[in-house]
């Protein structure tokens, strides 16, 4: 098991040239990608979007017993068929009011957690209608249904995620704002779709760091999403997500970065005992307090993070 990293990484971006999947992007993706590159500078994907210094070998450790091998097969058999429950249940879902089907969809995400081995442990209040752009930090593939468990939303997600198995027809199925991250020029009509999202009165969910981080170390917030918000004229919830043990130690166990696959990704949680998910909800920054996007991003996270936890620094 390596130690993980102390001290601030050093942020340097590198141009490298395009390959055929890589692409870049302001707005981030809501889901993690399932390989990143390994422990070292902060890179550029592109011109904009910078990848996080963590890594499995560096970052991730477990210093918990683990379940029996039994026990981590069971809990991974029954998180594939509450997911695949909630694939085939969808059409029927769609037909319930709104009130109902956001319950609904609260319920099974939450079931997926804790189907996983994973109490919840959830302070604050999301808003409970109207538009609101709701951004967290990116830990673990479980942020996505943690974040949909407090208030349901539509999500954003890089358009590679249309391709991955079973994750893509959640996605898509579930109102997913896919960005094409290898386009620049599409980038203000992305914005303004999102600000029609949030204007019409629904919750759009992200994680603006970029990039998913140890949970020991944060990413700078990135700013281009916060305009869609400035735009739409809606109030930003910040969203802390924690990941610690029973007795309060954090862990990073649950932490998908790096070169991580989703299948090691999801037998570490499974096995993993004594995990609990903390989400903190800080109260929404209102709309029309901060008079451009750059304020209104470093606010957000320093609602989310409070003071003495700077960006790229592994705490």
């Amino acid at each position: 098991m390596s130690t993980p990293r102390t001290g601030a990484p050093r942020l340097t971006f590198v141009r490298r040239p395009r390959l055929g999947g890589g692409g870049t992007a302001v707005l981030p993706g809501a889901v993690p990608a399932p390989r990143r590159p390994a422990a070292g500078p902060v890179q550029g994907t592109g011109a904009w979007l910078p990848t996080a210094p963590c890594s499995p070998r560096g970052c991730v450790e477990s210093v918990r017993p683990w379940t029996g091998a039994p026990r981590a097969v069971v809990r991974l058999t029954g998180l594939l068929v509450v997911v695949v429950l909630g694939v085939a249940l969808i059409p029927l879902v769609r037909r319930l009011r709104s009130e109902r089907r956001d319950r609904w969809i609260r319920l099974w995400c939450l079931a997926v957690v804790h189907t996983a081995g994973v109490r919840t442990r959830i302070t604050g209040a999301a808003r409970p209608t109207g538009g609101v752009l709701i951004v967290a930090n990116h830990i673990s593939w479980l942020d996505i249904p943690l974040l949909a468990a407090v208030r349901p939303a539509r999500m954003v997600a890089k358009t590679e995620v249309r391709g991955w198995p079973v994750v893509g027809v959640l996605a898509a199925r579930g109102g997913t704002l896919f960005i094409d991250r290898d386009r620049l020029r599409a980038l203000p009509g992305t914005v303004e779709r999102i600000a029609g999202t949030l204007r019409g009165g629904s919750a759009v969910a992200a994680f603006p760091e970029g990039s998913t981080w140890c949970g020991r170390a944060q990413g700078r917030y990135r700013r281009a999403l916060f305009q869609a918000a400035l735009d739409a004229g809606v109030p930003v919830q910040p969203v802390r997500i924690q990941y610690r043990f029973a007795d309060g130690q954090a862990s990073t166990a649950p932490a998908f970065v790096g070169e991580d696959s989703l299948l090691a990704s999801l037998w570490r949680v499974v096995s993993a005992r004594g995990l609990v998910a903390e989400v903190r909800l800080r109260p929404p920054v209102p709309a029309g307090s901060h008079p451009d996007r750059r304020s209104l991003a470093e606010a957000v996270q320093g609602c989310a993070y409070g003071p003495g936890s700077p960006p790229g620094a592994h705490l």
